[in-house]
Formats: C-alpha cells, sequence, structure tokens
C-alpha cells in the first residue's frame, strides 16, 4: 500500500488508494458479471429460442422482460436480507439464485421452463444489483469510493460482452443444443463465486452495526496506511450507527436488524433523508428512460434494421456494443473520482441526447427508403449513433447511477434504501424491455428513439436541480450535503480544482476540500 496520503473534506489526511480494498470490491462485484452475462447471451438467444420453440413477438417480450419484473422480488427483500445476514452471505445467496436460474435454462424442454428458469435468474439479479454496489461503497475510503463502487457496472458491462461472445461462439451448435448452452453456461462460476465470496471480508459497517466492533476494526486495519486512521474510521462508523461514545463495547446499533426502516424512509424522513430518497430513486427512474436497454437487448433487431443481413454480421456486430461499453466504462472509472459525479453524469447525458436524436434520424431515412436502397448516409449514422450511445450512456449515467445511489443513504437506510432504488430500476428497465417492440411498432423504430431522446432531457434536468456533489465525502458525512436544501451545486462549484474551496448548495463557501 502506498505511502502517498491526501486530505478528505474536513483536511484530516487518510492513505490514497487501499490494494486490500480495491480486491474486495473486485471479488463482489464479480456477482455482477453474471447478470450481465444472461443480459448479453440473451440478446443473442432470443434468435435461436425463436426459431426452435416456435415464439411469437409477445412471447419474446415476455421473456426479455420477465428477469426484472421477478428482480423486484429479490430488490425488495434483498436490503432486509442483507441487513439481517450480511453483505457477503447475501452475495453467495445471490449467487445460488443464479445458479438454480441458469440451471432450469439450460435444461428447459419448452417455453414455459425457459420463463421460470429466467425468472428463478431475475431474483437473483435483484439481490447482486442491490449487494454489489453497496458492498463496494461500504469497503472503500471516500478518495476511491466513486470508482469500486462504479465496479459493477463495468463487471456487468464485461459480463453482457461474455454474453455477446458465448452467442458467435455458440451458434454454431446445433439449434436444439445453442441456446441452451448459452443460457446454461452461467451456473459454472455462479457455483463457484458462491463459495468462493467466503474468502473476503464482511463489510465493516455492517460489522458495526451489529455490535462486532473489534472485527469491523481488523478489517479497517487492513483497508488503512496507519492503526490510528483505522481506529478513527471506527469512531465515524460508530457515530453514523448512532452509537455514543460511551456507549458498552459489543452493543448493536439501533434497528441493526432493519426494523423501522421503511417508516424513516418514506413515512416520516427528516427534510436531508427525503431529499436523498428523491435522488437515489430519481437516478434510477430515468436511468433505463435513456434506452439502453433497448439497444442492448435488441441491438440484433435495431442492425437489421439498418441493412445487416446475415445472423453472424449481427452477432458480430453485437460484440462490437459489448467493447464499447466496457471499454467506456473502464474511463468511467478513471474519471469518476477526479472530476466528480455532476458532470460526468451530465456531460454523458448530453452525449445521450445527441446520440438518440442522431439515431433516430438514421433509422428514420432507413425505414422510409425502399428495399436495400435505403441512403447510405443514413445507414452509417445510424450504425454509428448505435455505438456513440453506448459510449455515452457507459462514460457516465450507467456507472454514476450505481456509484451514487449506493453512497447517498445514511447507514442505518442503505441497505433497504439501495434495495428501493434498484426495485425502482428493474421496474423501468422491465418496462422499457417489454415494450419496445410494441413501441417501434406502433410509430416506428427511429420514433421510438426520438422518445426516448425527450425523456433523456427531462433527466439531464432532474439530476442538475436534484443531485448535489457526493465526490471526496466519507459517507458519514453524505447526509449533511443533502441538509443543506433541494438546490444542487452551482456550475461554478463544479469547475473547481481539487482541493479549492468552492461554494455548497446555497451557493456560500464551504472551506471543505475535495479529493
Amino acid at each position: 500500500m502506498g505511502e502517498e496520503e491526501q486530505r478528505n473534506g474536513n483536511g484530516r489526511k487518510e492513505g490514497r488508494k487501499s490494494k486490500y480494498a480495491v480486491a474486495c470490491s473486485i471479488v463482489g462485484s464479480i456477482i455482477s458479471i453474471l447478470m450481465g452475462y444472461d443480459t448479453g447471451v440473451m440478446s443473442g438467444a432470443m434468435l435461436f429460442i425463436k426459431d426452435d420453440l416456435k415464439t411469437n413477438d409477445t412471447q419474446v417480450q415476455v421473456l426479455a422482460g420477465i428477469l426484472n419484473v421477478c428482480a423486484l422480488v429479490g430488490s425488495l427483500t434483498a436490503g432486509r436480507v442483507s441487513d439481517w445476514v450480511g453483505r457477503r452471505r447475501t452475495i453467495s445467496f445471490a449467487a445460488w439464485i443464479f445458479f438454480a436460474g441458469s440451471v432450469l435454462m439450460g435444461l428447459a424442454p419448452n417455453f414455459a421452463t425457459l420463463l421460470a428458469g429466467r425468472c428463478v435468474a431475475g431474483v437473483g439479479v435483484g439481490y447482486a444489483l442491490m449487494i454489489a454496489p453497496v458492498y463496494a461503497a461500504e469497503i472503500a475510503s471516500a478518495e476511491s469510493r466513486g470508482a469500486l463502487s462504479s465496479l459493477p457496472d463495468i463487471c456487468i458491462s464485461f459480463g453482457i460482452l461474455l454474453g455477446y461472445v458465448a452467442n458467435y461462439l455458440l451458434a454454431k451448435l446445433p439449434l436444439v443444443y445453442g441456446w441452451r448452452a448459452m443460457l446454461g453456461l452461467g451456473a459454472l462460476p455462479s457455483a463457484a463465486l458462491a463459495i468462493g465470496v467466503f474468502a473476503m471480508p464482511e463489510s465493516p459497517r455492517w460489522l458495526v452495526m451489529q455490535g462486532r466492533d473489534e472485527e469491523s476494526l481488523a478489517v479497517l486495519r487492513r483497508e488503512c496506511n496507519t492503526a490510528g486512521e483505522a481506529e478513527a474510521r471506527l469512531a465515524e462508523i460508530r457515530t453514523a450507527a448512532g452509537l455514543a461514545d460511551d456507549s458498552t463495547p459489543g452493543e448493536p446499533a439501533p434497528n441493526s436488524s432493519g426494523k423501522g426502516v421503511w417508516k424513516e424512509l418514506f413515512l416520516h424522513p427528516t427534510p436531508p433523508v427525503r431529499r436523498i430518497v428523491v435522488a437515489a430513486l430519481g437516478v434510477h427512474f430515468f436511468n433505463h428512460l435513456t434506452g439502453i436497454e433497448a439497444v442492448l437487448l435488441y441491438s440484433p433487431r435495431i442492425f437489421k434494421a439498418t441493412g445487416i443481413a446475415t445472423r453472424n454480421e449481427v452477432l458480430a456486430a453485437t460484440i462490437g456494443v459489448g467493447v464499447t461499453k466496457t471499454v467506456f466504462i473502464l474511463v468511467a472509472i478513471l474519471l469518476v473520482d477526479r472530476i466528480g459525479r455532476r458532470r460526468l453524469y451530465l456531460s454523458s447525458l448530453a452525449g445521450i441526447i445527441a446520440s438518440l436524436a442522431f439515431l433516430g434520424l438514421g433509422l428514420t431515412v432507413v425505414e422510409h427508403s425502399a428495399p436495400h436502397h435505403a441512403a447510405q448516409w443514413a445507414v452509417v449514422l445510424a450504425i454509428t449513433t448505435v455505438f456513440t450511445f453506448v459510449a455515452s450512456f457507459s462514460i457516465g449515467v450507467g456507472p454514476v447511477t450505481w456509484a451514487y445511489s449506493s453512497e447517498v443513504f445514511p447507514l442505518r437506510l442503505r441497505a433497504q434504501g439501495s434495495s428501493v432504488a434498484v426495485a425502482i430500476n428493474r421496474l423501468i428497465n422491465a418496462a422499457v424491455s417489454m415494450t419496445f417492440v410494441s413501441l417501434y411498432k406502433a410509430m416506428t423504430i427511429g420514433g421510438a428513439f426520438f422518445v426516448f431522446a425527450g425523456l433523456s432531457v427531462l433527466a439531464a434536468a432532474f439530476f442538475y436541480l436534484f443531485c448535489p456533489e457526493t465526490q471526496g465525502r466519507p459517507l458519514e458525512e453524505i447526509e449533511e450535503v443533502f441538509s443543506r436544501g433541494w438546490r444542487a451545486r452551482s456550475s461554478s462549484a463544479e469547475v473547481e480544482l481539487p482541493g479549492s474551496t468552492v461554494p455548497d448548495g446555497n451557493g456560500k463557501a464551504d472551506g471543505n476540500q475535495s479529493t
């Protein structure tokens, strides 16, 4: 671990990045690879399922969207489960659910069994999407938290890419075996992760909530540069958990089992908690209204609409989409702790809006052209903007959504608050994936992307108005950021260099330094 240090928002020195925390976050985020693989592999497998099982468009839409409907069950229960049994065991539980779903899909003799397996896998998706970023955020230090809590998104993208590659390679198998091999392959890494996850530590913040301070301190000592820094962080966590300095050692925090959290979130929230709920749920609400799921899940149909004819060409093009998504999320991980959440998210949305508008234009021209006589510029524009859209989403909106929502909730509310945010995410995802085919048939495929462009403008307005910057803030201080009012930091604050004095959300000078 390097000796270089930098100051956090309170002027206290902390080590830059803990290799131990990075390693733990990577292992904890592997569950997201499984979720991404399931999404990516299904986009190609649906082409073969339709031929083998003779499914119609309605069944295809249901198959695509049922994963997200069932993910609601997983996400809404995952928060309470993780408060009860811990973050680590929840990751293992999610992996076993994925294992069961993959086996069912891989052995499915008919559409009903395939749908059941997809639904079981969906419950695992709900657990994975909630627990991976929460674990990463809770084990990371303030200056590396944005990158580490974005790791689940890069893992999702890597999983999607693996799914596309599996489609391409396994497409050569006989029809009856090909799609089953694609879907069943996810069972092997699921079982390995379910067992291997116990090699990593429990979240130190969850351990404090359970009154296991000594175990928490042992984890923090491995993360921090010095014993003093570990003890200082433990004291902050205890305070955030509602434990007084003179409380009995080993005493669990109030509501350590997660009881009463929903009441505090939705029935009687304090003004800061109310703002946090709006911000965290809002970023997930708008995440899929940009149309990302439509592009990822139905990219083969989009490429076919542009004139890419053969199945191998379509699958090869989708691999290009997966590579683009993965590369640009890696760029986002390098930037999110340097330039902040707000600038990255809003810049990303600018690229999304432009890409969707030009994608809609290109597809509209192609659709209204005579077969095989579409203007070459329109075909090139449509194909290019699929990639620029994926790149724009992946460099900001995708990773920032998960990083932001996992860090803004106070410790006592984080797991269950994040579970509700994930439920919103899956609900909108399901709505988009289950209606996209019907939408573009009703108003043309180009018109559908114009709609997504308009919704992305609303997303930009929401984030600008309701989501203040959290860059460099310890988790235990973020609630204080939301206590300043609805107004997000002004644009002048966003262009300040790290370490400089910036105005707070009400325009007043804030002496805290960002990292």
